[in-house]
């Protein structure tokens, strides 16, 4: 039997619920909202919680942040009073439809754990694999599975560790970089810091007992700081909320790894958010942001460079604001946040706010796009490692020529950007130029980078290529062009480096392919030694499509017009590209180390004899 306390608390929690969500609901939708609340309470009637208190706490609390903190209608309300009735008691998913319909039972089904034995990998990724699937057709149902998680990450303290590892793992990889794609900001940043909370407790436990100390001290000049801004916009009519916010454990541990510095050292452990209600009037809302920032500037010290404009810009998360910092009287930048209302509610409800049925739609077709790429090419990349690279990451806006803008994940370099123009792009892509200076296409970029990819059509992708891409598609074009390269008979040693045309010694390897050595290679010798009956008499050809890199030193005599010869000899005469020249003289004796390709040894030895054969050369050796 429950206590007389705990069931007037479950009643209080429930009715406040039933009130606010009254005001939002037909008098039919609350009805409804009535009886799945009671089938809820009678389907748990004899479970208890970890921490010792009736199971129907866990429905209410759900329904409560579904209803009250996400703002969803009367159908989410009752799935999430209802989404663990088939998981965990005698009724069926059929039942669930007969009493509340289609619409309940489908958002009911999508939350409930499947029970089949015939897993991918595991029953963890099946869960992730059937919550992301009902976003092609219902972005409810993961707001709900959302919500369920945050209640759980609330009272995560009564498991076990290993338990609270599991599950903070979970939500750190793939619930709060959800909660943050669809603008559910505040969400995503409770989930991280209560999962961080529970994988590391006693570092959590040091940063946060070091930001109340900050809080403690830093309230006199900030309250001072902020009481200015408020006189100085109220005198111009701008009513204005204002107040100092610091920032979680987890951001300020991150700028410590990022930066390689112990706490003391990070800036900008808080920033000062200006909220105003906007009113249609001369100034759009960005027309008073920048009022705001023009009036608090005359009075304050702006740090050159330190705009940063996300309404313009927003995050692809929905996050709209103007960053600037200012010098207050006491001698330290403060970080600036101008925003109105309405961009701090979608910034809070994300892809919920004002109900945006269009923008929803366009965001789930791109999600439904890249998840069936995912289905079709999941051997090429992991299912989870897919998703999560395509979707849940820091983003930054970066642009073509042309000004279109692409959202990228933070750490993208160019040849990111090259896929996400177009795959041909990605896959001829030869050099990168970035706010109009030549870079390499593995240069990282920033925020407002500015760029343009140069193909050429004999460019393709090398192996190396795949530890300088971050985007999904990036990786899965790059994974499908190696898989369908032919795979090489023949296998270089790598210690002797062979060319086609040397002289070869070949030895077969048990999957079937060559390992090819110079017939003096020590590793060869000692091969033919032990396994001889692996020895294979081949013909190493060279291939018109294939350059192997080769270095030679030349030692000369130094005089007018050397190098230029030699480079000549090469790049003109043998159509080589070099790679790399390294030359030095002492005493009028010229060194120099010359770094090319060639097709064949052949090739290489046409280009000794060549190179031995210009005046004042007088030693030419491979290296």
């Amino acid at each position: 039997m429950r206590d007389s306390k705990m069931e007037q608390e479950i009643q209080q929690s429930v009715e406040h619920l039933f009130c606010t969500m009254a005001q939002r609901v037909t008098t039919e939708e609350m009805v409804m909202i009535h009886r799945a609340y009671e089938l809820a309470q009678e389907a748990h009637s004899h479970q208890k919680r970890k921490t010792g208190e009736p199971y129907i706490t866990h429905p209410i609390a759900v329904a409560r942040i579904v209803g009250e903190e996400m703002l969803l209608g009367a159908n989410p309300v009752c799935a999430a009073f209802l989404h663990d009735v088939v998981e965990d008691t005698a009724y069926h998913i059929e039942d669930i439809e007969q009493i509340f319909g289609k619409d309940i039972a489908f958002l009911v089904r999508v939350v409930t754990k499947q029970k089949s034995s015939d897993r991918d990998k595991s029953k963890q990724v099946d869960n992730f694999k059937q919550m992301l699937a009902s976003l092609q057709y219902d972005i409810r149902a993961i707001l709900i599975k959302l919500a369920d998680r945050l209640h759980n990450m609330r009272t995560l303290s009564s498991m076990k560790a290993d338990k609270q590892m599991k599950i903070a793992g979970e939500t750190d990889f793939f619930y709060a970089p959800l909660a943050n794609r669809l603008g559910l900001y505040p969400i995503k940043i409770e989930l991280e810091n209560l999962s961080f909370r529970y994988r590391c407790p006693l570092e959590y436990a040091r940063i946060e007992k070091l930001l109340e100390e900050d809080k403690m001290r830093e309230a006199p000049h900030l309250e001072k700081f902020m009481e200015q801004i408020k006189m100085q916009l109220e005198k111009q009519g701008i009513q204005v909320r204002v107040e100092a916010v610091y920032r979680p454990p987890l951001s300020i541990r991150r700028k410590m790894h990022r930066l390689g510095c112990n706490y003391n050292r990070v800036e900008h452990r808080h920033f000062v958010r200006i909220v105003f209600n906007y009113e249609e009037g001369s100034l759009s809302e960005k027309g008073v942001c920048l009022k705001i920032y023009a009036l608090l500037t005359d009075i304050f010290k702006e740090k050159p460079g330190s705009v940063l404009n996300y309404i313009d810009s927003p995050k692809e998360n929905g996050y709209q604001s103007l960053h600037v910092q200012l010098l207050p009287e006491y001698g330290l930048w403060e970080e600036i946040h101008i925003s109105s209302e309405n961009m701090r509610s979608c910034s809070r409800y994300g892809c919920v706010a004002g109900r945006n049925e269009s923008n929803i739609a366009k965001w789930i077709e791109k999600f439904r796009q890249n998840l069936q790429d995912i289905a079709n090419h999941n051997h090429d990349i992991g299912f989870m490692e897919g998703v999560v690279s395509s979707f849940y990451n820091d983003d930054i806006s970066v642009y073509t020529p042309q000004g279109r803008v692409l959202k990228l994940p933070q750490g993208s370099t160019a040849l990111d950007f090259a896929f996400e123009v177009h795959s041909d792009i990605g896959i001829h892509a030869q050099y990168a130029r970035i706010n109009g200076r030549l870079h390499s296409i593995k240069e990282s970029l920033h925020r407002g980078d500015c760029v343009e990819i140069g193909t050429k059509d004999t460019v393709y992708p090398q192996e190396d290529w795949l530890q300088f891409v971050h985007t999904y598609k990036a990786k899965s074009v790059l994974n499908r062009y190696f898989k369908n390269q032919a795979k090489p008979k023949y296998v270089r040693c790598p210690h002797c480096l062979p060319l086609p045309n040397d002289e070869v010694i070949g030895f077969k390897n048990s999957d079937g392919t060559i390992a090819v050595h110079k017939r003096d290679c020590s590793i060869a010798i000692s091969r033919a030694s032990q396994d001889g009956d692996s020895v294979k008499a081949i013909e190493y050809k060279a291939d018109a499509n294939t350059l192997y890199p080769v270095s030679i030193h030349v030692k000369a005599i130094d005089r007018f017009h050397l190098l230029g010869d030699l480079i000549d000899c090469i790049t003109n005469r043998l159509k080589l590209s070099i790679d790399h020249l390294k030359t030095d003289t002492v005493d009028e004796i010229v060194d120099c180390e010359i770094y090319f390709r060639v097709h064949s040894f052949t090739e290489l030895q046409s280009v000794i004899s060549y190179i031995s054969h210009i005046e004042n050369v007088e030693e030419v050796e491979t290296m």
